[in-house]
């Protein structure tokens, strides 16, 4: 899909969505309870989706109420024989339920994009050599077969944090205790922070020692209970970008005692008024795209914390860089950190790009409501927030959808 955004400001007052990072963690924890219980407040998203096909492929009660879903009785002893997981596209979706899948003994498959099964889960492949469990990792799909056993499982913190996420669902079940140790810093322990203050809520007890150490007490059970999802600081990051550039949007459903590290937006939108600041995106990275586009229509910036980026949807700050050369704007992406320079910015010429990526397709968008401008493949989107154009559209952002030729919309990137 390409739409066409025509130079506007944003005005009006809206809810954030639901946080898609806290859906992914409630929905799993209420379906591993013995009864079923409701998960409120869902935003229907590929990656949410996801979860709730696979979680059902487990062999979880799922139903689907509106807004929300009511789920239980998931064991992860007794999973089918041969269950296949449509995990889509989502990262979060496939490194959470893993470990769960290991329980068992039985095999189970995991299907997903190309670019899905590209990325980073070497840790994974790690754990089930070291345990002589079964692990086959295809082009579009990663069968594996336990049983997990409980361990001493010493892990690179600096990877991602969904691994330790993970880990930290599975383990409680196991008849005796395990360990995780983190061999080089955690990177996003904010996500980690999310995960055991969700895993609290439904009775699993984790000791934290210090950050980089968990022990897991052995033969818990996770306690049904009723929640309803959070707002969402990442996604509410792109409305108020629009208020960096001019507009006035008031948010609202954002809890400021969220373990989300992605609250600090604000601060670092901020800085960008600054000439030519230093920000560290390594405990937020999905805020890189909207940061490197703000800067962009700013005076430039240093982002730190970059590493992980090539690992998303796309790889994140080649890709900005890319589209941002369309804007008249140069940005280097160098080994853990993005020169954006300062510069004109210039309405594109031609088409911008999402890269199949949600975040860039948003970022993007936000940048074109100062200039104008085409992007192309707008429909990522719907990976984390289906209602993003409506939204804006909502808040008088001037978008049209553009009729393209059968060459202009072949396969995405």
């Amino acid at each position: 899909m390409k739409i066409r955004v025509n130079p506007s400001q944003a005005v009006g007052r809206v809810t954030a969505p639901p946080s898609k990072s806290m859906a992914h963690r409630q929905l799993i924890a209420a379906a591993l309870g013995q009864s079923p219980r409701a998960v409120e407040n869902l935003e229907w998203s590929e990656d949410v989706l996801a979860t709730l096909d696979c979680l059902r492929a487990l062999g979880a009660s799922v139903e689907r109420t509106g807004h929300g879903a009511v789920l239980g009785g998931l064991d992860p002893f007794a999973v089918p024989e041969g269950a296949v997981l449509p995990c889509r596209e989502s990262g979060s979706t496939l490194r959470f339920l893993l470990p769960l899948a290991l329980l068992s003994g039985r095999t189970v498959t995991f299907t997903g994009s190309e670019r899905l099964l590209e990325r980073p889960l070497e840790i994974y492949e790690q754990i089930c050599a070291g345990q002589r469990l079964f692990y086959d990792r295809q082009r579009d799909r990663l069968t594996v077969r336990g049983p997990l056993k409980p361990d001493e499982f010493s892990l690179r913190g600096d990877l991602s944090s969904q691994f330790v996420t993970g880990l930290l669902y599975a383990l409680p079940f196991l008849d005796a205790p395990s360990r995780i140790t983190l061999l080089t810093p955690a990177e996003s322990a904010s996500y980690v922070d999310m995960t055991l203050a969700v895993l609290r809520n439904y009775g699993i007890r984790i000791v934290s020692v210090g950050p980089d150490r968990f022990h897991i007490p052995a033969k818990q059970k996770y306690r049904p209970h009723p929640v309803r999802v959070e707002g969402d600081w990442s996604n509410a990051a792109f409305l108020e970008a629009l208020n960096f550039l001019g507009g006035n949007v008031q948010v609202q459903g954002l809890d400021a005692l969220s373990p989300q590290g992605d609250k600090v937006f604000r601060t670092l939108l901020e800085a960008l008024r600054k000439k030519k600041p230093v920000l560290d995106v390594r405990n937020c990275p999905d805020l890189a795209p909207i940061l490197m586009a703000m800067a962009a229509a700013a005076h430039g910036a240093i982002i730190q914390g970059t590493t992980r980026l090539q690992y998303k949807e796309s790889d994140r700050g080649t890709v900005m860089a890319q589209e941002l050369e369309k804007f008249g704007i140069q940005a280097v992406p160098e080994a853990d950190h993005i020169w954006v320079e300062d510069g004109t910015l210039r309405t594109p010429t031609q088409p911008l790009d999402s890269h199949n990526d949600h975040r860039i397709a948003m970022a993007l968008t936000v940048l074109l409501t100062l200039v104008g401008g085409e992007l192309r493949h707008a429909e990522a989107v719907a990976k984390s927030w289906p209602g993003f154009f409506d939204v804006l559209l909502g808040l008088g952002i001037l978008i049209e959808r553009v009729e393209e030729t059968a060459i202009e919309d072949g396969p995405g990137i």
